[in-house]
């Protein structure tokens, strides 16, 4: 048996902080809630912009990349392309939101981006392709930290739901059940006391007028 539960002082003193805590704690989890809710809301409008700018920068870098095979010979953009680095430069560091782990997501800082093949041997069109991808590149790596940010505040929004609905559907109904059974079996009692000593008290006083009644009375001596 839950000792608990009893109906002491001591534990409706419990029961009413425990019920205080579980409403405050529904408080700072509904408030956590809509924190997270609103700054996913604004990352994945972000998200929306980056990919509008993938869409039309990639499109531009493509269609340079066409003319450049055009004026220049696809052999001669590949041998370009193979002259190209792969990109190990990202680096990620996280920071905190609402307790949220949220990742950022950059490359290592440049002066400006160098030209790893001959002018002599490219044109005008290879340039801005390899300027457009270069861009398309910059927002990727971006938008890997928007949608990664977004995943991790989504996954984290539905974990405060569910505690915030616990404690509003299952504590704070479990606490006001037993603070209201504990104080009405508190006042049953006190309403017992009161009665019982209000009967002795009467009884007391019957007794005591019963007495007086039999001494004898002085004008008989």
């Amino acid at each position: 048996m839950d000792v608990s539960t009893f109906a002491t002082k001591g534990n409706l003193m419990k029961a009413k902080s425990d019920l205080a805590l579980a409403k405050m704690g529904y408080d700072l989890m509904d408030r956590k809630r809509t924190i997270l809710i609103s700054e996913m809301m604004s990352y994945i409008s972000r998200a929306e912009e980056i990919q509008a700018k993938i869409d039309e920068i990639f499109s531009t870098a493509y269609r340079e990349l066409q003319n450049a095979n055009v004026f220049l010979g696809i052999s001669q953009v590949e041998r370009v392309g193979y002259s190209v680095p792969e990109e190990d430069q990202v680096r990620i560091r996280f920071r905190s939101v609402m307790g949220v782990d949220i990742p950022s997501v950059s490359l290592a800082e440049k002066e400006s981006e160098p030209f790893y093949y001959a002018f002599s041997n490219t044109n005008y069109f290879l340039d801005q392709a390899f300027i457009n991808f270069n861009r398309v590149k910059d927002l990727i790596i971006e938008m890997a930290e928007v949608e990664s940010t977004v995943y991790l505040l989504a996954v984290n929004v539905k974990k405060t739901q569910k505690r915030a609905n616990a404690l509003q559907s299952i504590m704070i109904p479990k606490f006001t059940e037993l603070v209201d059974n504990i104080q009405n079996t508190l006042e049953e009692k006190e309403r017992e006391e009161s009665s019982r000593l209000h009967v002795i008290k009467n009884t007391k006083l019957a007794k005591s007028g019963t007495g007086h009644a039999f001494l004898p009375s002085a004008g008989r001596w």
